[in-house]
């Protein structure tokens, strides 16, 4: 073992192999730190530039590149509140509460060194693990799968919002969302509207720009104000020290979120989608003081961050020694194997262990690389969150709008982006949890396939009761939800009354959510029974008969709470015209309608037109800058899409009616 790990690296520090993990790690850093794009779109890209390669430098080019995605993933979260990846998004709890905070720098710096530690301890623990760690992965079967997804959805459901109804009833709709489509049993279309879009599902990338980035970016514009609400000479020329600082001084945390990162990260399918969640809730079971997390917390920022770099390491296990990938990432570094004519299974640990932990220290040096270089660039991406709002606002949502067109190269792929955009920024004044949805999404295919697997395969329920790991599962998740609906595992920070200061005005909302909510369960139920085929209903029906009595709870309390409020406002009338003074209404319907224009120009004029027009409008007369600049910016737009999305990753754009 000891002669793998030095022939690994022996590899690795070899010329030009290290060269090649150089550039893997930039353009990975690029490649991470614009939404929409993640370290899957980079891996497509550079794949076919390793097809003459010999299979050690190839694979550092595209472990560097892969490695390093959930560090400068952070970028985006920290600053704009926008999940990155799928990594990121329990980052944004903290992350973005400490830039508004005016602590961008303390958040990098924490960041980024627990992403070099992570990276490096999951690295370690994996190849000291080796030995022992095959016999764990075969413990695990399709029921402990099911229940594992299950886990994470519930953490998440209860720890992200102020309301675990709320919290429970978003992820169960992000579960109704991923069974959109054909079914993949049966082959069967399900609640797809008669509109061909959606017969291949809902791509989840427009869904999480949109549900996260549009109403940041619509408040932004409204109040006119930088991403921090506080000056710059608040955070300081320390923050980038005190960030290290805090992970020296949570190191035990830092450690443990590692351990959870690697181990977990080993699971096929889950580990990449749940582990970043896990390592959050670990972090506010295990403090004393919970006050401060969805504040502002950096603890918030480290557990997260070292879970989710440390996971690498361990989702690279099940793919070169079984052949199994765990994510689509991990599809593509599969097909590489193949390509270079490596067999995945036992060989990969022993014949080729080498070259195994070759990819292992891959991970590590990247890492470290990765977070030494946005260590050096921290303060400069910091200063993005003091500029003005009007800065920053148009030039975004060319980038949120492209990445999301990455998706599918649709205009189905843009409304599906304003639609969220909506539904996000109703959630976000009603009080309901973003995040269980995305993460609904991420798994939803997996558990309905484990799901129908498991009711098929073993007869009846025993398999719940018979299976200790499925045990150990379900206790846990009663424990989970037991301990928040005593408040013992939530923030403090989400532990408050629904009628406080303009709590009444948020029930509002919620109650309209709600409603809009059940009303869709109800659709989708009685649609379902409809459906000939059993397994095609079967799925959607069991998330149905739970959505439906939590939506309806929820209802019920926020109809109370909103009953309380209107009484307390004077009347209906005093009401409502508090409540879109609270919602900067007017404005915000003015931002949407902005983007509906754009939407429809683009059908005349493609995005070449619509989007640089965009930003030219929006810049005159909602920023009041000068013609020049206005202009100058419409161009720098104009070349990005031209040349980073139309020429570079060659995609096609909306053929215009003008222009074709």
């Amino acid at each position: 073992m000891i002669d793998g790990m030095l022939a690994g690296l022996s590899l690795v520090l070899s010329w030009p192999t290290f060269g090649y993990l150089l550039l893997g790690v930039f353009i990975g850093m690029w490649v991470g730190a614009v939404p929409g794009l993640g370290g899957v779109v980079g891996l497509v890209l550079l794949l076919p530039f390793t097809f003459s390669m010999d299979p050690v430098p190839a694979f550092a080019l595209l472990m560097g590149l892969y490695a390093v995605t959930s560090t400068s993933d952070t970028i985006s979260a920290i600053l704009l509140g926008i999940p990155g990846s799928v990594a990121s998004q329990a980052t944004i709890l903290d992350g973005y509460p400490l830039a508004k905070k005016g602590h961008a720098g303390r958040a990098f710096g924490a960041a980024y060194t627990v992403s070099a530690l992570g990276g490096v301890f999951g690295a370690l623990l994996m190849a000291a693990s080796l030995p022992f760690i095959l016999p764990v992965i075969f413990a695990f079967g399709i029921p402990e799968f099911l229940m594992l997804g299950l886990l994470g959805l519930t953490m998440v459901g209860v720890l992200s919002g102020n309301s675990i109804a709320k919290g429970l009833t978003v992820g169960l709709f992000g579960l109704l969302l991923t069974t959109v489509g054909y079914a993949e049993a049966t082959g069967v279309p399900r609640f797809y509207l008669q509109t061909e879009y959606l017969l291949d599902g809902i791509p989840i990338i427009p869904i999480a720009l949109g549900l996260f980035g549009i109403p940041e970016l619509l408040e932004m514009a409204v109040k006119n104000t930088s991403i921090s609400r506080v000056e710059m000479s608040d955070d300081g020329r320390g923050g980038l020290l005190r960030g290290i600082k805090d992970v020296f001084q949570h190191r035990w945390l830092t450690l443990r979120s590692s351990l959870i990162g690697t181990y977990v990260g080993i699971l096929p399918g889950l580990g990449g989608a749940i582990v970043d969640w896990i390592a959050y809730g670990h972090a506010v079971q295990s403090a004393k003081d919970k006050s401060k997390f969805g504040k502002g917390d950096i603890r918030g920022v480290i557990a997260p961050e070292a879970a989710n770099n440390a996971s690498r390491a361990g989702a690279l296990i099940p793919t070169v020694a079984f052949g199994i990938p765990g994510s689509l990432g991990a599809a593509i570094l599969l097909s590489a194997l193949v390509i270079k004519g490596l067999q995945p299974g036992p060989d990969m640990l022993t014949v080729n262990l080498g070259l195994t932990f070759s990819m292992i220290w891959d991970i590590a040096i990247a890492n470290v690389l990765a977070a030494g270089l946005l260590m050096l660039l921290s303060r400069q991406i910091a200063k993005v969150a003091f500029l003005p709002a009007h800065y920053v606002v148009p030039g975004v949502m060319v980038v949120l709008l492209m990445g999301a067109w990455v998706a599918t190269s649709s205009m189905g792929d843009w409304w599906t982006c304003l639609a969220m955009g909506v539904l996000g920024y109703a959630m976000k004044q009603g009080g309901w949890p973003r995040p269980p949805l995305i993460l609904a999404l991420v798994l939803g295919t997996l558990i309905e396939n484990n799901f129908q697997l498991t009711t098929q395969l073993h007869d009846g329920f025993s398999w719940m009761y018979q299976r200790p790991i499925v045990v150990g599962i379900e206790i846990a998740i009663a424990v989970t939800i037991f301990l928040a609906a005593r408040g013992i595992t939530r923030p403090k920070s989400v532990q408050v009354k629904k009628v406080d200061d303009g709590g009444s005005l948020q029930s509002l909302m919620s109650v309209v959510l709600a409603v809009i909510l059940l009303s869709v369960f109800v659709w989708a139920y009685v649609t379902a029974t409809g459906f000939e085929d059993a397994a095609t209903a079967q799925f959607p029906v069991t998330v149905l008969m739970l959505a439906i009595p939590l939506a309806l709870l929820v209802l019920v309390q926020d109809t109370r709470a909103c009953r309380r409020g209107i009484r307390e406002s004077g009347g209906f009338a005093p009401a409502i015209s508090a409540a879109s003074q609270k919602w900067d209404l007017p404005d915000s319907t003015r931002f949407f309608g902005y983007l509906l224009a754009m939407l429809a120009t683009t059908y005349v004029a493609g995005q070449l037109v619509s989007l640089p027009l965009f930003v030219a409008i929006y810049a005159r007369r909602w920023g009041h800058f000068s013609w020049a600049v206005s202009l100058a910016y419409a161009a720098i737009s104009l070349a990005i899409i031209w040349g980073l999305y139309a020429t570079l990753m060659n995609l096609h754009l909306y053929p215009s009616l003008i222009f074709g």
